[in-house]
């Protein structure tokens, strides 16, 4: 065949490997075109799958083929198809009758009856990702020229060219399906949320949707529901259970610490369910209504990346779960903004009508005429810089409360919590101090940092509540001064920090500095002892000696440092109400510098 021939012989090739619908026909059409254009008998294109040893073959050229079972993979090991891959150039076997190198093509050349054969890498691959081979056969012993190797070298180039394309069209196709799907289910997780359909059962929808396994975290329901397990110790079953009870706290924290960080990359999460403890790598899509947390959506990372597609998928089930739980969020900030309101017009005394007040509260299910009193749950400073967790903080309330045994009402406040529980009458208050060390124990471990917890006076009207919310109010005050935490009271701190915290105003501290401000200034300037040393006198009884074996002292010494005191300071303490006024204002300044020092 001359050159102009085989030029217009390209044309009518590439228009006959175009023409095919799918890859399977464009292949069937190239082998074809290549063995009627080239001049060749036979002939055929092979996958090469190198990992197990074997060639198969794709497709087949025989106008002569009788009609008999022919092999559809070869040994690698008898095929010359794994050479011209290494080598990425033609085999050539002349004569495949007297070739002893390819046993399997001389074996097949009497049956079959050829002796020419030629293999060219193609250098595309097939649907299941093999390199292919493309192998022509001649009747007769053929000589192929440097121009047959070019010509038929461009047959496969044009071929190659369609199969790329192929497999475009084929990408496209599929990416055009996962589309669809990806439409079709974000359109049935909005049926579902405005059907009103409930988050364990959007949960599992999601979790079908995304290609990894995934745990839903719902705040606002306290509730973890799980889907496809990600670790080989549990099977899905196993996996849906413990994560809805023995891993459900651990899942819930880990869910607010990667919020509350701010991080968009995987983490790390350390699980226990008492019996086995693993870590698993995950990440952490938050899902917010009015910048308020109300659930978290925990994706467990596989080999596998997340496409653009599967990113689509993951925004249209965050915004459906979203959607769902703010029917639970906007429920409850309803409920508790009109708790809070009528709660506060009671502390704040600013009712009318007690009659309008009761109605009211019955109407939210409170009530105010019976024996109450209050636990005032204020969160630490970290967790009311952040919002104050109050959906989900209820919900570990009620489960505190139903373990008590006790019924209660939860109001929440800016920054806290308040339980109406009814009135402990025992003497000691056993009950509710019990009660309240529970709740700083249970939102310590949710918080990892206690709150304060303390407990009101007894509440019979309307008229009490006022007395006793200042009286909680102080008292956190007074608690966040010292820098306790937990279940306090007004036990554990006496009658001066109260009265500390009563006077807001500079009179205490007047008093104090005009009493022994100036020896405690001079104690700290100069490292000298002298409001010590006046301290234990005062409590000896201005006794000398007895002073100075408490202070370990020469009664001698002790004479000085009294003589310097009166000297330096003019300290009087010869009568019992000049030594009463000294005292108090040494106590009163050691709390007022406690205070300092913990506020600061």
């Amino acid at each position: 065949m001359d050159q102009k021939s085989r030029i217009l012989s390209l044309r009518d090739i590439a228009s006959q490997i175009n023409s095919g619908s799918d890859l399977q026909t464009a292949l069937q059409q190239l082998i074809a075109a290549a063995c009627r254009h080239a001049n060749w008998a036979l002939g055929s294109i092979m996958g090469i799958d190198a990992a197990h040893g074997y060639a198969y073959v794709i497709v087949r050229h025989d106008p002569t083929l009788i009609e008999r079972q022919l092999p559809d993979k070869w040994e690698l090991a008898t095929s010359p198809s794994l050479i011209a891959l290494q080598r990425n150039e033609p085999v050539y076997i002349r004569d495949a009758r007297a070739s002893g190198e390819f046993p399997g093509y001389r074996k097949e050349a009497f049956e079959r009856d050829y002796r020419t054969v030629l293999v060219m890498p193609m250098n595309c691959r097939d649907a299941e990702g093999r390199p292919m081979v493309l192998s022509v056969i001649a009747r007769e012993v053929t000589e192929v020229s440097e121009d047959d190797l070019a010509f038929l070298g461009t047959i496969i180039h044009l071929g190659a060219i369609a199969v790329q394309r192929e497999h475009r069209l084929e990408a496209e196709k599929r990416s055009a399906q996962r589309l669809e799907r990806a439409l079709e289910a974000h359109t049935s997780l909005l049926e579902h949320v405005l059907s009103d359909g409930s988050v364990a059962s959007l949960s599992s929808m999601v979790g079908k949707m995304l290609p990894n396994p995934a745990v839903v975290v719902d705040f606002t329901a306290n509730q973890v529901v799980a889907g496809r397990s990600p670790n080989a110790l549990y099977d899905e079953a196993g996996w849906q259970q413990a994560a809805a009870t023995v891993l459900s706290r651990p899942l819930m924290k880990a869910a607010r610490d990667a919020v509350e960080r701010g991080t968009a990359d995987a983490v790390s999460l350390y699980l226990d369910d008492g019996t086995q403890r693993f870590k698993i790598t995950a990440r952490i899509e938050a899902l917010m209504v009015d910048n308020q947390l109300v659930g978290a959506l925990i994706i467990f990372p596989t080999t596998r990346e997340f496409s653009d597609l599967d990113l689509l998928m993951l925004d249209s089930a965050k915004f459906a779960l979203s959607v769902q739980m703010m029917r639970s969020f906007i429920r409850f900030r309803f409920e508790t903004r009109t708790q809070t309101e009528l709660f506060f017009e009671i502390v704040e005394a600013r009712w009318r009508n007690a009659g309008d007040v009761a109605q009211r509260a019955q109407r939210l299910g409170l009530s105010f005429s019976t024996l109450q009193q209050m636990i005032v749950v204020d969160f630490p400073n970290k967790t009311k810089a952040f919002g104050g967790a109050s959906v989900d903080v209820e919900h570990t309330l009620s489960r505190v409360m139903q373990q008590a045994s006790v019924q209660a009402n939860l109001i929440a406040v800016e920054g806290g919590v308040v339980c109406l529980v009814p009135h402990d009458t025992g003497k000691r208050q056993e009950r509710t101090t019990k009660l309240a060390r529970r709740i700083a124990e249970e939102l310590g471990r949710y918080f990892d940092e206690a709150p304060i917890v303390v407990a009101s006076n007894r509440c019979a009207a309307l008229s009490d509540y006022p007395p006793a919310w200042e009286r909680c109010a102080r008292m956190i005050r007074i608690g966040r001064s010292f820098g306790l935490t937990g279940a306090v009271s007004a036990q554990d701190f006496g009658p001066l920090p109260m009265l500390v915290a009563a006077c807001e105003a500079g009179d205490v501290r007047g008093f104090v500095q005009e009493s022994v401000g100036a020896i405690a200034d001079h104690d700290r300037d100069n490292g000298t002892p002298y409001l010590e040393t006046l301290s234990v006198y005062l409590q000896e009884g201005c006794r000398n000696q007895a002073c100075a074996d408490a202070m370990g002292l020469h009664v001698t010494t002790l004479r000085y440092r009294l003589a310097r005191i009166q000297e330096l300071f003019g300290v009087d303490v010869e009568t019992p109400e000049k030594r009463f006024a000294v005292e108090l204002a040494i106590r009163l300044h050691g709390v007022i510098d406690n205070r300092s020092t913990a506020s600061s």
